[in-house]
């Protein structure tokens, strides 16, 4: 079968989780046997580059282009508000993106097309997959297709601008351009409660697929061999990550423990300085798949402390395919991941006092969690990319 698979980003280019779980599905069903194109973008290089031409060849061959916008989506940390929203109107009907999907779907002649996040490649292109006659599955990664930016913060839901008309008709504009695919998977129930609220998907097939883990064969973590409580931080190094939440909460925390960070973002100079200050504190900049299931294999827990309605985010399922414990904000659909106690330990949103006696909770039974670790990785079985492959092409089976 051939299936081609639409994301605004696409590894090497990644900056969040969902395009390295786009990436992971394209490897695993070529894997499978399956004919798998990429189509994704990449800046603006000359007029060559607004047309979809294949850029390199992995496993799949991945088309990039650049969707004809005031500027590349990662481009978008230091843009004025208004340049924003001028970025946002085009991006919902993207002329450019409508006319890339044709050319490839016309080219390659898949069977099926996947699409992840669309902000940034096109919001329209799903509306023209289906004019193409061909059969569209659409991944949720984020409340993008409600709130432009995709950040919905704690106590924020009620803002003026979620308030406020523009919203709403961008919602409305969202729902007309993105069509009705034939099947929807959300990695949580959390995020199909959100849109079916907002009455999106309501004619679309939907299904709810955790995402999958990395296919790495990872042994079990060996005896524990640190003396302090060993805590890491994976992921954007931005506000509504809880990045600045975590460090004030470690701040009033003894010598018993260590943080290490790994990531960037446009906070990565503030946390330099930090670990600069206080010697607990080790930051580890961008680190690389690999680098980081060495980390992990070291460390007590790991710490979600978002502030924003996360989905279904990576860095648990990486944490629980080593075996380590999480410390997570309760909130979105992190909860449908975490077994209170048993896979790790719940916080509210924002609460520094909330996540520091979690943190020294696990540093007083560190050595139970350490013995759990096979028991985390047991429960992580169903998260297995083997697992959701099978699952995946049972459905496409259905609909095709």
């Amino acid at each position: 079968m051939k299936i081609g698979i639409v994301s605004n980003l696409y590894p090497p280019d990644a900056r969040g989780g969902a395009e390295l779980v786009a990436q992971r599905i394209a490897d695993a069903l070529y894997e499978r046997g399956h004919d798998v194109f990429v189509l994704t973008t990449q800046p603006f290089e000359g007029v060559r580059s607004l047309f979809p031409r294949i850029r390199e060849r992995t496993l799949e061959a991945v088309y990039r282009f650049f969707p004809l916008n005031v500027y590349h989506l990662r481009q978008d940390a230091h843009v004025p508000f208004p340049i924003r929203v001028l970025w946002h109107l085009i991006d919902v009907w993207s002329y450019c993106g409508r006319c890339a999907i044709r050319r490839v779907i016309h080219d390659e002649d898949p069977d099926v097309v996947m699409t992840h996040n669309l902000k940034g490649i096109g919001v329209s292109i799903g509306r023209e997959i289906q004019r193409q006659g061909v059969v569209h599955i659409h991944t949720l990664h984020d409340v993008q297709l409600s709130v432009p930016s995709g950040l919905l913060i704690d106590g924020q839901e009620q803002s003026w601008l979620n308030r406020s008309f523009l919203r709403r008709w961008y919602e409305r504009t969202v729902k007309r351009e993105i069509g009705k695919p034939d099947l929807v998977l959300s990695p949580s129930r959390f995020l199909v409660d959100f849109y079916h609220g907002r009455g999106l998907f309501m004619d679309s097939r939907l299904e709810i697929l955790p995402n999958p883990m990395p296919p790495d064969q990872v042994r079990g973590r060996g005896p524990r061999m640190a003396s302090k409580t060993q805590f890491l931080y994976v992921g954007q190094l931005e506000e509504h990550k809880g990045i600045r939440q975590l460090l004030a909460t470690v701040e009033g925390l003894g010598s018993y423990m260590e943080l290490h960070i790994a990531g960037e973002g446009s906070l990565a100079e503030f946390v330099t300085s930090r670990a600069e200050l206080d010697s607990r504190v080790h930051f580890h900049g961008f680190v690389s798949l690999n680098h980081l299931i060495q980390l992990l294999r070291s460390v007590d827990a790991i710490v979600v402390p978002s502030i924003c309605y996360e989905n279904s985010p990576t860095v648990i399922y990486e944490s629980y395919l080593v075996g380590v414990p999480v410390i997570a904000s309760r909130i979105g659909g992190i909860p449908e991941l975490i077994v209170q106690g048993e896979t790790g330990l719940l916080v509210r949103a924002g609460d520094e006092k909330d996540l520091a006696r979690a943190m020294h909770t696990l540093h007083e039974t560190r050595d139970a969690w350490w013995a759990k670790s096979e028991t985390i990785r047991a429960y992580a079985n169903q998260y297995s990319i083997k697992h959701y492959v099978d699952r995946l092409e049972e459905l496409i089976k259905e609909i095709v």
